[in-house]
C-alpha cells in the first residue's frame, strides 16, 4: 500500500574470527552479543513488520541478541541472497516486502548496507557519516512514500544513524 515507508539497514554486530568455521559460520563474539542487546532496545521503538536476514551465523545471531534487547517482529526472512549481496542486490530483495509491511528491518553485510544507503538516501551530512564508517552493528534509519516494489535510488530521506555498544 502507498503511504510512508521506513527502511531500517543494519550490519551484522561484531563477530569472532577465533574460530575455524567457513566465513557464513563465524558467530558473534561477546562485544557483538552486548551490542545487539542494545540496538534490540532501540529498535524496538521502529517496530518493524518484517526483518530480513542474511543466512550468516553472526546476522541471525544479530536479531536473536536485539530480541533479548527488547525487538521483536512476527515476520522473519532468512535469505542466502543478503550473504555478500551488494546494494542492488538487496534493493531487489527488499522490493519483495510484503506492500502492507510499512517497516522493514535488514540484516547483511558491508560493503552492501552502506552501498545501500548511499544509493537510496538524498544528500545530507548525516549520509556523509554513514559512508564514510558503517561499523558492525550499527544501523541507519530511512523513510520514503511509496511501495516497496517501487522503492529507487534517491528516492529515502536519511532520518537517523545508530551505533548502540553495549
Amino acid at each position: 500500500m502507498p503511504g510512508t515507508k521506513n527502511l531500517l539497514v543494519m550490519r551484522h554486530a561484531k563477530s569472532s574470527w577465533k574460530t575455524n568455521e567457513p566465513d557464513a559460520r563465524r558467530p558473534l563474539n561477546g562485544r557483538g552479543t552486548r551490542d545487539a542487546v542494545v540496538a534490540g532496545a532501540e529498535l524496538a521503538s521502529y517496530a518493524p513488520d518484517v526483518v530480513w536476514c542474511s543466512v550468516a551465523t553472526r546476522a541471525q545471531q544479530t536479531w536473536q541478541s536485539a530480541t533479548f534487547g527488547g525487538a521483536s517482529c512476527p515476520d522473519v526472512r532468512v535469505s542466502e541472497a543478503l550473504y555478500g549481496a551488494d546494494a542492488r542486490e538487496l534493493l531487489e530483495v527488499l522490493r519483495s516486502s510484503p506492500a502492507d509491511a510499512t517497516t522493514v528491518l535488514v540484516i547483511a553485510h558491508e560493503p552492501g548496507v552502506s552501498e545501500l544507503v548511499e544509493a537510496l538516501a538524498v544528500p545530507s551530512p548525516l549520509l556523509t557519516q554513514v559512508v564514510r564508517k558503517f561499523p558492525t552493528g550499527a544501523f541507519a534509519a530511512l523513510s520514503f512514500t511509496g511501495d516497496w516494489a517501487d522503492l529507487a535510488p534517491g528516492t529515502a530521506t536519511l532520518t537517523a544513524f545508530r551505533v548502540p555498544r553495549g
